[in-house]
């Protein structure tokens, strides 16, 4: 079991983190001292954490899909009515991925346990979803979800057009997709 980071090293891991999202969107050959100057950093300090380049980017990985699924924790997905986990996910996905630049952080093997659980998370909201109604009981769940995503995919790129808040767009995403999955 890992032992959790003093306040001043989530801090600094933090600011790291934040730091390679944004350089290495805009320039991927970024080095990592270019990223340590841009967390406030020494390049000692980026090398103790991370042993690469790719180290970081896995790690950057790792810390959305650690995002992610606070993201669907924070909604109460099993507890919450299905439609209002839905609504406060959708505004949770667009605020945490809306900050997410690095198209390079892609999920490796390594991260598939909490794959598997994000997976599992966002399928039993959706069968909430169909038992109590708010979507049609016979819905092709796994069609449903590609279709949200789609939708919040267009939501973030909304918020990036038109500065658009979360809470707006997650009514527009929820609204769109239950009256599209209502009457299947």
């Amino acid at each position: 079991m890992t032992r959790p980071l003093r306040a001043d090293s989530e801090r600094t891991m933090r600011a790291i983190l934040d730091a390679a999202n944004e350089v290495l969107s805009t320039n991927p050959s970024a080095t990592l001292q270019q990223i340590a100057d841009a967390a406030g950093v020494a390049r000692t300090t980026v090398h103790r954490r991370f042993a690469s380049r790719e180290a970081l980017i896995d790690a950057l990985a790792q810390d959305m899909l650690e995002q992610t699924e606070a993201v669907l924790d924070d909604a109460r997905t099993d507890t919450a009515p299905p439609l209002v986990a839905l609504h406060e996910l959708s505004a949770g996905y667009i605020r945490v991925k809306s900050r997410w630049r690095l198209s390079e952080a892609r999920p490796s093997d390594s991260h598939e346990c909490i794959i598997e659980r994000i997976k599992a998370k966002n399928r039993a909201l959706f069968q909430r979803l169909a038992d109590s109604g708010t979507i049609a009981p016979d819905a092709d769940l796994d069609w449903a979800i590609q279709v949200y995503f789609a939708l919040l995919h267009e939501a973030i790129e909304r918020r990036a057009d038109t500065g658009n808040d979360p809470d707006t767009l997650a009514a527009l995403v929820t609204s769109t997709l239950v009256g599209g999955l209502r009457g299947l």
